[in-house]
């Protein structure tokens, strides 16, 4: 099957939208109609425009295909009707419950790093250990919005500090291009052109080597710090039921010790650290 080529505009119609996210589903029509109990026929008249789907049904091929919030609203304007989903600024009075949840999962987490990023990687908030691990990078890196994949990347921010840039490069690049394939989102894309025409690593470490028996199941992000080398594990923590465009975009990263070592040189930055 096909994949789309383009992205759909807000100026094509329904039809255009839906086939561009079955195809990026790899779904037949069969299959689609079948996962929202829908005829066949009436599937592939919706999608040739000789049928107008109800808002019920826009919604319905939406979870089927699982489409993000933002681009539901695209699917719902192509069909005629409003927007359903709200996007608003972290900042906004109506998101203060979230904000304060980001901001205890971010506190709660030290002494170890966590932050906050949006759909684009773009660093939204972060506990007191992430600026330092960030010292030493380019300033142009550093401006605002800080995007912490191209910090992690480029030449001039963290990439000659990690022990294992390989693995790591190939780690982020991989993660990047599944969230492109999930969303189809074009900014994300020309991210990803941008992060993989830096230079390559001439030599590809031995993960496993370098962590341990963790080398086999994960692939730990390690920093070469004044104090040796820090090795961490992350997670990912995002909302589990948001109908805001902007918490669905917001994920935590949160970076475990990957040994003992690491865990007491964070505790002792934590306690150089102003309060």
């Amino acid at each position: 099957m096909n994949m789309p080529s383009t992205p759909p505009t807000a100026a094509d119609p329904f039809g255009t939208h839906l086939r561009h996210w079955r195809l990026r589903r790899r779904l037949s029509q069969l299959d689609l109609a079948h996962e929202a109990q829908v005829s066949t026929r009436h599937l592939s008249y919706v999608e040739t425009g000789r049928a107008e789907p109800s808002r019920e049904m826009v919604l319905r091929l939406a979870e089927r295909l699982e489409v993000p919030l933002r681009e539901r609203n695209a699917l719902l304007v192509a069909a005629g009707y409003a927007p359903m989903y709200r996007q608003r600024s972290l900042d906004d009075p109506a998101l203060a419950a979230a904000r304060r949840a980001v901001d205890l999962v971010l506190k709660g987490h030290e002494p170890y790093p966590a932050l906050a990023v949006d759909r684009h990687w773009n660093l939204v908030a972060h506990n007191a250990l992430v600026p330092m691990l960030m010292a030493g990078a380019a300033p142009e890196l550093l401006k605002p919005p800080i995007n912490v994949l191209r910090l992690s990347l480029h030449p001039g921010g963290l990439a000659p500090r990690i022990a294992n840039l390989a693995q790591w490069r190939a780690h982020l690049l991989e993660r990047l291009q599944q969230q492109i394939a999930a969303t189809g989102d074009a900014v994300l894309v020309t991210l990803h052109e941008e992060l993989a025409a830096y230079p390559a690593p001439a030599v590809s470490h031995d993960v496993a080597a370098i962590g341990g028996d963790l080398g086999n199941v994960v692939v730990p992000f390690q920093l070469v710090t004044d104090g040796g080398v820090m090795s961490f594990i992350s997670t990912t923590t995002i909302f589990g039921t948001p109908v805001d465009v902007t918490l669905q975009e917001l994920a935590v990263e949160s970076f475990f010790p990957a040994d003992a070592g690491t865990a007491a040189a964070l505790s002792a930055l934590a306690a150089a650290t102003p309060a």
